[in-house]
């Protein structure tokens, strides 16, 4: 049969594994809980930017600032998503295949859409080649009634724009011929061509219609055409402003144009899904303000991104993320993570009082066996008083002694109070004496009358 000590010792010793293995539990658990927070707070978020046509500045810059982000290590990564023009970006944007996405403000504005940054402001530009009779020379707008026009881009966007310009010019769209170009290899794509006209959309400084002006003005200087209702068009249309194209804007000499020419101007906009984070739309703008001056060398046209309007009342509302970062308004780390960092503080107080419950289970264990070894302390008293055998007593001794330890290490654990420990102390100091007057009592007696030691086998 076990002796008490031992199924005390093997209780005990299972508990305190128990314990043990419970807090390492909880500590692995924590710091997989506090790693995962982490990881979650400062990994990389990927976004899918819809932006084309290709080969186009818009995609050349698109695919800088994504380098530019790679290259800082930033937590905003760009994986951009090359379409077929601004019209199929949009189309993307709104079937949610995409999170940010380049679309121009005439196209059917996606409504999920809530503007990031203003990339640039594109300027409508019609000429006439030069060449021809002066006496048939087209002079305005009202006069391109059933001739053929050049449209530079492939967009349907840009059909769409110009069927604009000629309805609020008094041209029925329907009377003229639409011939479209590639934005790549302009010069070569209208070399040999003979239109009566040519319409282009870009900046102020766009290579494309640079090119697309100096390959139509082989035979002549070339006629532009002022947009006598634009700001007409610009009331009626949100998406439109008037403008300007100032003399010399696409070439220095001789000056292309000759002289100020009126027309209307329209933006290019960085947009995000509204249901992406605050957090991360104000992140992806404050890195593409600060990206910009990376890539402005290579790109000059990176020069006119700009932070969108904030106004309730704009055409193009702001994400609620981008208007935080403009106006000054993101949320701090407190404000971002403080449900995260709550949620660790419950998960360490439960954790605390799961740990402070297991131990004293396990008290309440020690105190029980402890009990128990203590009535079996008084149960040696009389038996030592009573003892006729010198071994018996040096049995019982070891065994006191064994309880004594025992005993220390339940007062060193907490689970019996210095009350009991002084009371134990009274039990164990009686039958330490009681063992030795024993003791001193049977060496006196005359050696007949001393009991037989046990046989040893």
């Amino acid at each position: 049969m076990m002796s008490p000590h031992g199924q005390y010792s093997s209780s005990k010793s299972r508990a305190r594994v128990r314990m043990w293995l419970l807090l390492l539990a909880g500590v692995l658990g924590l710091g997989a809980a506090i790693g995962g927070m982490v990881y979650y707070v400062t990994r990389p978020v990927t976004l899918r930017i819809a932006v084309g046509p290709p080969n186009s500045d818009d995609v050349k810059v698109v695919q800088a600032l994504s380098q530019a982000f790679a290259r800082d290590h930033a937590k905003i990564r760009l994986r951009p998503v090359i379409t077929e023009g601004a019209a199929e970006s949009a189309a993307s944007f709104s079937a949610g295949k995409v999170d940010l996405a380049i679309v121009r403000a005439d196209v059917d504005f996606p409504k999920s859409a809530g503007a990031v940054a203003f990339l640039r402001k594109n300027f409508v530009t019609l000429w006439v080649p030069g060449g021809g009779p002066k006496k048939s020379r087209i002079t305005s707008i009202k006069q391109l009634a059933g001739k053929t026009i050049g449209v530079v881009g492939r967009t349907k966007a840009n059909i769409n724009l110009l069927n604009v310009i000629l309805d609020q010019s008094g041209v029925a769209p329907d009377s003229v011929h639409v011939m479209q170009f590639p934005t790549t290899g302009i010069s070569e794509a209208l070399r040999g061509q003979k239109l009566d006209a040519y319409l282009a959309v870009g900046p102020l400084n766009s290579r494309i219609t640079a090119e697309a002006i100096a390959a139509t003005a082989r035979h002549g200087e070339p006629t532009f055409l002022s947009l006598d209702t634009a700001e007409a068009i610009a009331q009626k249309f949100a998406a439109y402003d008037s403008g300007e194209i100032p003399a010399g804007s696409f070439n220095a000499a001789p000056p292309r144009p000759d002289d100020t020419v009126t027309t209307i101007s329209f933006g290019h906009h960085f947009v995000a899904q509204r249901t992406l984070s605050d957090t991360t739309v104000a992140a992806f703008a404050r890195q593409l303000f600060a990206a910009r001056q990376a890539v402005i060398n290579e790109f000059p046209q990176a020069a006119k991104i700009e932070t969108p309007d904030t106004d309730k009342d704009a055409a193009i509302p702001a994400h609620p993320g981008a208007a935080a970062f403009v106006d000054g308004e993101e949320k701090s780390f407190l404000d971002k993570y403080s449900d995260y960092i709550w949620g660790v503080i419950m998960i360490l107080s439960v954790m605390g009082s799961a740990g402070a419950w297991f131990a004293g289970f396990v008290r309440r264990d020690e105190r029980t066996t402890n009990t128990s070894l203590r009535e079996r302390l008084l149960e040696m008293l009389p038996e030592a008083r009573k003892s006729t055998s010198i071994e018996e007593l040096d049995a019982m001794q070891a065994e006191a002694d064994v309880i004594m330890s025992e005993t220390l290490h339940c007062f060193e654990d907490g689970a019996i109070e210095e009350g009991s420990l002084t009371a134990f102390s009274i039990a164990l100091e009686q039958f330490h004496n009681a063992v030795a007057d024993r003791k001193a009592f049977l060496i006196t007696l005359p050696e007949p009358q001393r009991p037989p030691r046990p046989h040893v086998a």
